[in-house]
């Protein structure tokens, strides 16, 4: 994948909260350094807006974490989680990302997707379609390969993933 990166590149970074944070949780143990994902995916370029797109439970007990996102220049929207009448639960941002990605490309030269959701490949094909770079960052280990294909440029956090997660890693690195 071949990509320019220029600092007069206006960016737009849409995080799927949930699948990254299953993926640092499920593989290693941890959690996402999301400041630390959103400096590497921005590349020195100018930032025209950061949405992590969050799930609220009853229990609120993610505050914390909204305000740390927030204090990071990301912007959050929540949702709240749904709870069926057997039990099921359910927590999916999917379709409001990619409509405020496709509402703003516009204004953008470049879209980052914090996800490793190959549910956004047909997303990626449109913005690519109308003239975005369309970048994707997550944990290769947990990505479609689709969405790795038709992305413009891959950023493999399981490369060194210590720069990625706050807390221990659980398991072994493995190259």
């Amino acid at each position: 994948m071949s990509v320019i990166k220029h600092k007069n590149q206006r960016v737009g970074i849409f995080i799927d909260t949930q699948n990254l944070y299953h993926s640092a949780k499920n593989i290693y143990g941890a959690k996402v350094n999301f400041d630390q994902v959103v400096k590497e995916s921005l590349a020195g370029r100018f930032l025209t807006r950061a949405v992590a797109y969050v799930i609220t439970t009853e229990s609120g007990e993610e505050k914390n974490f909204f305000e740390a996102l927030e204090k990071m220049g990301i912007e959050t929207k929540t949702k709240n989680l749904q709870v069926f009448a057997g039990g099921a639960k359910k927590g999916d941002w999917d379709v409001g990302l990619a409509v405020d990605a496709i509402k703003l490309a516009p204004k953008l030269d470049a879209v980052v997707l914090i996800t490793g959701d190959g549910d956004f490949v047909p997303l990626v094909e449109f913005l690519k379609n109308v003239g975005c770079q369309v970048e994707v960052a997550s944990f290769g280990k947990s990505s479609s390969a689709r969405l790795i294909e038709v992305a413009d440029d891959f950023i493999d956090l399981d490369k060194n993933p210590r720069k990625y997660l706050i807390s221990k890693m659980r398991n072994k690195v493995r190259s």
